[in-house]
């Protein structure tokens, strides 16, 4: 009987210049620094023997251009949309990451003290336009799916961004979120899987820090 699993390889856009001024990205964007260009560049020669048949990015210009560096070799025309954003930051979008830990520090003191089942449902209670994990699930996960079956057989590369990947590796029990916490999946980063539409199969995971 011949397979009908879709290949996917999920990246990580390359470093920023807001990753490297340490500040919150979500639905706001920074270019890509020379660092990042060239982890692009390094990632796109790894994968170089890959055949894709099809290419998705996030429409946002940092994972859209990590996306034309990995494919330029392979002439594959870059289809982008908003559903592989990052997780929406609010109103601390811009800012430096200590001021959103520390402004909402009560808050982050009671979602340590959650159960690891209970945290991908926590949202701050001040802040609506923080997404919480499971929110970025329902939005990444019936995408994948449905580019499973739409590309049965296929080989997919999707660009998108760090925190959508540490939410779906927790989905798929690579790890808990305290073994998996904010920051783990490393710029062009990556991880290989396969789907029939349904379930998924993890294949490969590669610079993504999991806590022991």
């Amino acid at each position: 009987m011949k397979s009908t699993q879709t290949t996917f390889y999920i990246v990580r856009h390359g470093e920023t210049e807001w990753n490297l001024a340490k500040l919150l990205q979500g639905h706001s964007d920074s270019p890509l620094t020379e660092v990042g260009i060239n982890q692009a560049k390094d990632l796109a020669k790894k994968l170089k023997s890959v055949s894709f048949d099809a290419v998705f990015a996030s429409d946002l210009l940092r994972a859209k251009r990590t996306a034309e560096i990995i494919a330029q070799e392979k002439k594959i025309i870059i289809k982008t949309t908003a559903v592989l954003r990052e997780r929406s930051f609010g109103r601390f979008e811009g800012k430096p990451r200590e001021i959103f830990q520390k402004e909402l520090q009560q808050y982050w003191e009671e979602y340590e003290k959650l159960l690891d089942e209970q945290k991908s449902q926590y949202k701050f209670p001040t802040e609506p336009d923080i997404e919480s994990d499971e929110e970025l699930m329902l939005r990444f996960i019936p995408f994948i799916r449905e580019i499973a079956v739409a590309y049965a057989e296929k080989t997919v590369l999707i660009v998108t961004h760090g925190g959508v990947m540490r939410s779906f590796l927790v989905h798929l029990g690579y790890g808990t979120p305290s073994e998996l916490s904010w920051g783990t999946v490393k710029n062009s980063g990556y991880i290989k899987l396969e789907s029939d539409g349904t379930d998924f199969f993890l294949k490969e995971v590669t610079d993504v820090e999991k806590r022991q």
